[in-house]
Order: C-alpha cells, then structure tokens, then sequence
C-alpha cells in the first residue's frame, strides 16, 4: 500500500525542479497522487476499511490544497502539472 523507495525515487527524479529537489508542490503532488491511487485501489477490495477511507479523503485535500497554492503562485506551472498527472482540473 506504500510507495517503494525506488518509485518515490523515480517520482522525485521525473517532477523535481532542480537535481536536490524534493519539496516542490510538483513533487508533493506527484508523491499525494501516488499514494492517492495506492489507496483508492485497495479501497476497491476492502470496501468497509473505513480508516483508510478518512486517510484518504485526508490526501486529497492536502494535495487540492497544495494545487490550490501552486495555482495562486505560478498559473503555467499548476497547469503543466495538472496535464503530466491527468487530474481534471
């Protein structure tokens, strides 16, 4: 249900701004949305996990708020990141 190190890496490695970056909106994102699909994949089978439901929904407004700060700070890049990651808005 976590994220491996390798894929946390590689997510770092494909959303970073700089060679060290790892705290950017883009990458806290990147990292929310796969763990965002990690859970909402086991929610599938385990329908009445009602605790991994509230971490969840906990996710998604941390990561709508963050887009929601990116999108006040710099529109091109909230954009660009919004189509590298397929989310609706």
């Amino acid at each position: 249900m976590s994220i491996t190190a390798e894929r946390r890496t590689a997510l770092i490695g494909e959303y970073a701004n700089a060679p060290a970056d790892t705290g950017s909106p883009e990458v806290q994102v990147a990292l929310l949305s796969e763990r965002i699909s990690n859970l909402t994949e086991h929610l599938k089978t385990h329908a009445k996990d009602f605790h991994s439901r509230r971490g969840l929904l906990m996710l998604v407004g941390r990561r709508r708020r963050l887009l929601d700060y990116l999108k006040a700070k710099d529109q091109r890049r909230y954009e660009g990141l919004i189509g590298r990651l397929n989310l609706r808005r």
